[in-house]
């Protein structure tokens, strides 16, 4: 069944999103990666569990990773406009991993602005069960060896305040973004773990100050492994023709995420 959420796109969530990437606010339409602000789950506190997501329907494992996604930009957003998302899953697949049973959804998601089809995406979601067992040690932060510098690059480091941000512009109250003790000794991670969107909407900004504003038709993204809080990651982004080669990487070289875009 599909499910149906509206909100609307004010000036004031536009100049939050701008701020949060320390960007000028825009006056007419938004950039894009907006779009991950907008018609979110609104689980009331209650219905929360312990990982601060909202409490699974009894089919899904507790666990769950935002994997990938596969965006259609078809139009831009235009600052003021009431927005509705349409979601539906379209897809469940079961898997067995070394840590218990994984289970792969695929969502599609339709926005639309003003009642216009804008925005297309295919999301691809992990859940998985809870960790068992003593979480393993924190391993030191590995600063060395940066990643070499593409045509396009810029290095950051992602702080908790920015972790919070994001996680209020996206109304995500999943823990381990903001909870330090929690994402160590219950979920067995270094440190608060950055939103895989929020690293897809910094390589969107990546493109966005190379190429101008809304100038991609298409962004497909993958997670690879968690980046961390307080720990640089680089963004990195080159062009062949009308297509972008992006990625995120930590300061070792690691790859964190790997993106292709298209530009209109």
């Amino acid at each position: 069944m599909d499910e149906i959420r509206t909100d609307l796109l004010t000036p004031a969530l536009a100049a939050r999103f701008a701020a949060t990437l320390d960007r000028e606010p825009c006056t007419d339409v938004a950039p894009q990666g907006i779009h991950w602000c907008l018609a979110t789950p609104e689980a009331p506190t209650a219905g929360l569990g312990p990982d601060g997501h909202p409490l699974p329907d009894g089919t899904l494992p507790p666990r769950r990773m935002w994997a990938a996604s596969d965006v259609r930009f078809l139009a831009p957003l235009p600052i003021g406009t009431a927005i509705e998302r349409q979601s539906r899953i379209v897809d469940r697949v079961d898997k067995q991993g070394s840590s218990g049973r994984l289970l792969f959804v695929t969502a599609e998601h339709i926005t639309r602005a003003a009642g216009a089809t804008a925005i297309e995406e295919t999301q691809t979601i992990v859940y998985r069960e809870p960790a068992s067992g003593a979480p393993p040690p924190m391993p030191a932060p590995v600063f060395a060896n940066p990643p070499a510098e593409g045509p396009w690059s810029r290095t950051i480091t992602p702080s908790p305040a920015l972790l919070f941000r994001y996680s209020a512009l996206t109304f995500n109250s999943h823990r381990i973004h903001y909870d330090l003790p929690y994402a160590h000794e219950m979920e067995g991670y270094p440190g608060l773990v950055v939103h895989g969107p929020l690293m897809a909407t910094l390589l969107l900004d990546l493109a966005d100050r190379a190429l101008g504003s809304n100038r991609l038709i298409r962004f497909t993204f993958r997670a690879q492994q968690p980046a961390f809080a307080d720990e640089p990651i680089t963004l990195s982004g080159e062009r062949d023709g009308e297509t972008l080669a992006l990625a995120v990487r930590n300061a070792a070289g690691g790859n964190i995420m790997a993106a292709t875009a298209t530009i209109g």
